[in-house]
């Protein structure tokens, strides 16, 4: 019989040892921990390597089954397949490219919102739905769930398309109203369902994520949620350990990819360089590591909101006098990265240090780690960051060399990955579609900075009507997702803006539910 596995907190509040089904309903620990394992499965090389050889949703379904999720088998493999049918462009879901000898890109966009979000949450909505289900029908639970994201733009849409109508639940997205790109806020302020709400938010993601994690802590909301609605709060952020277990797969099926592809010898390693702002999808592959996968460097990429790099490098987390700065790279402006608090548990197993940390960083803006802390994060991971402009200068670069275009996001990966080259195959993680952000990689192919003035012709373009000046500019390989290209023809449903605060936060939601 498969063993089920049970979780802990990072922070050890929850000592009941809680189910996948009871931490993906609940997303996050009482007092603000994470949930982690108690025990993580192990893969030999056969059986990362025998992934070649499923479609996705097996493979998917065969990480699920080897963390004990605990659902049926064949209910795991069927909610499986209609979280990786007929609604991605790729049939492969995950593809992994050789863009040059050596250089491999892991395509995570393929999926209805073109961002790498969907791999989790396209997913995560079915297995939150049926947890409920199953525990509402037993009369272990009476309320439905309200699931609360603040993004800094890809996680919103992908949470609203995964969720929209989804039984069980409402979802309510704040983003920050200044923060993101013309095409990422129609995705959102756009969006179908009678269950669903986006707000623009007066500040920048970490006052939006800050605000939400503040009404979770309210506990004279949460009750006047409960008793007035029937409902009870969740999150589909990557806080929610139901976002990282999809992630911890496609790196497993990309290391059985590159093999079958020939782009390694089985049992070599690889490096993997990840853009990287909440850590979490860099965690996915420290985990995949832990089961088995040969990896050997985590190369964490970041831009100019380089705190990570900076810890990496020291040990000392620090954002006490950093400025936040705009990138071309939205998703990654990010100071407070809440999944390495989850890295750091796993270095420590120590929930004390947990806390201190914690409780350093929310009071002064800053924590340092004990040397031998820091010395295991850095047998892991290396770090580096690129600027606005060196970013730009990669895409127009790689699609001169290589006639590949990358995203903002990935051309920051791309170039970390370069500076960081060493003697192992690097697999480059692909975390958008370019055109998401169709104003910068038009400045890239045309040569022009961050600060430099669009053209007068261009600079009254919607989102959209950039794209076909990009298609013109990069004609063969520039396509552009159907559901991006005829976004300007859709009606937008959400226009309110609220302050970035629990207040508005909390305000923005009585009106919604009335």
């Amino acid at each position: 019989m498969r063993r089920e596995t049970t979780y802990h907190d990072t922070r050890g509040g929850d000592r009941s040892h809680p189910a996948f089904s009871d931490v993906v309903v609940t997303g996050i620990a009482p007092g603000g921990g994470l949930y982690v394992p108690d025990e993580l499965p192990a893969l030999d090389l056969d059986e990362v390597l025998v992934f070649a050889e499923w479609p996705y949703w097996r493979r998917a379904a065969a990480i699920f089954s080897r963390f004990g999720v605990d659902l049926p088998t064949g209910r795991i493999d069927a909610l499986m397949r209609e979280a990786y049918g007929a609604q991605w462009s790729d049939p492969r879901i995950a593809p992994v490219v050789e863009v040059r000898p050596d250089v491999h890109v892991l395509e995570l966009w393929h999926g209805p919102t073109s961002a790498f979000k969907d791999m989790a949450l396209q997913c995560m909505p079915l297995f939150f739905s049926e947890a409920v289900s199953i525990k509402q029908a037993r009369g272990a639970l009476a309320e439905d769930f309200l699931v609360l994201v603040a993004t800094s733009g890809d996680t919103g849409k992908a949470a609203l398309e995964g969720f929209a109508d989804r039984p069980h639940t409402k979802i309510a997205v704040f983003y920050p109203a200044e923060g993101v790109s013309d095409i990422q806020r129609k995705q959102m302020v756009t969006q179908h369902g009678e269950n669903v709400v986006v707000f623009g938010a007066r500040g920048n993601f970490d006052d939006c994520q800050t605000a939400v994690k503040a009404s979770f802590a309210d506990e004279d909301f949460t009750e006047e949620l409960r008793s007035r609605h029937g409902l009870a709060l969740s999150s589909a952020n990557s806080i929610n350990w139901g976002r990282l277990l999809p992630q911890i797969a496609y790196y497993v099926s990309a290391y059985a990819d590159m093999v079958a592809n020939g782009g390694v010898v089985a049992g070599r390693p690889i490096d993997v360089c990840v853009p990287t702002g909440n850590f979490g999808n860099i965690l996915g592959a420290y985990y995949a590591k832990r089961l088995g996968v040969p990896i050997e460097r985590l190369i964490c990429a970041s831009n100019e909101n380089n705190v990570l790099t900076d810890f990496i490098a020291t040990g000392a987390y620090d954002i006490s006098g950093r400025d936040f700065v705009t990138t071309p790279s939205p998703s990654m402006d990010i100071l407070v990265s809440s999944n390495l608090e989850r890295q750091l548990y796993e270095l420590t197993r120590d929930p004390a240090r947990i806390v201190e940390w914690m409780t350093e960083l929310r009071a002064g803006g800053r924590f340092k780690v004990d040397r031998d802390t820091h010395r295991a994060m850095r047998s892991h991971f290396t770090g580096d960051f690129v600027t606005n402009d060196d970013s730009l200068a990669t895409i127009r670069r790689v699609w001169d060399e290589s006639g590949y275009l990358l995203d903002p996001h990935t051309a920051v990966a791309w170039e970390v990955a370069e500076r960081q080259r060493a003697d192992n195959p690097v697999l480059v993680v692909s975390t958008a579609h370019w055109a998401k952000f169709g104003t910068d990689v038009y400045r890239a192919l045309r040569g022009l900075s961050c600060a430099d003035e669009l053209p007068a012709d261009i600079d009254g373009l919607t989102g959209v009507e950039l794209l076909a000046e990009v298609q013109k500019l990069a004609p063969e390989g520039a396509c552009v997702p159907h559901a991006l290209a005829t976004l300007d023809e859709a009606t937008e449903r959400f226009s309110g803006v609220v302050d970035a605060d629990r207040e508005g936060i909390e305000g923005a939601l009585r009106d919604w539910l009335g």
